[in-house]
């Protein structure tokens, strides 16, 4: 049993490692798309404004692909959840006749001679 818990504990904190580490990765990636100086166009000469318009559609493009994978991943979740509910939902029945069948049996063996 301690063998499950130290895995189980593992696990955990192989998952917890994981989410920090995409949580580091987004924080960084926010820092760095807001330190480009989007509002000083005035300021910049053309082939500055240039590639400030090139890095715009790479980000905006960028993002673009990741918010379509999470999309995907949201959906697929999403389905997954249904999927789930309704083998709980289908197998009530067998669990409900599962509990009579025990709660008749205790009965009889509690009140019965046999």
């Amino acid at each position: 049993m301690q063998f499950i818990n130290q895995f189980l504990q593992l696990v955990q904190q192989g998952l917890a490692m994981i989410f920090r580490l995409i949580a580091e990765i987004w924080q960084w990636t926010i820092t760095q798309i807001s330190a480009v100086p989007w509002n000083k166009l005035d300021q910049l000469s053309i082939p500055k404004i240039v590639l400030l318009v090139l890095v715009a559609g790479a980000v905006i493009y960028l993002l673009y692909l990741a918010g379509k994978e999470l999309l995907g991943a949201g959906e697929k979740l999403l389905s997954a959840f249904v999927a789930v509910l309704t083998v709980f939902v289908k197998t009530l029945p067998y669990i409900l006749i599962a509990g009579a069948v025990a709660a008749g049996g205790a009965w009889v063996i509690n009140h019965v001679n046999i």
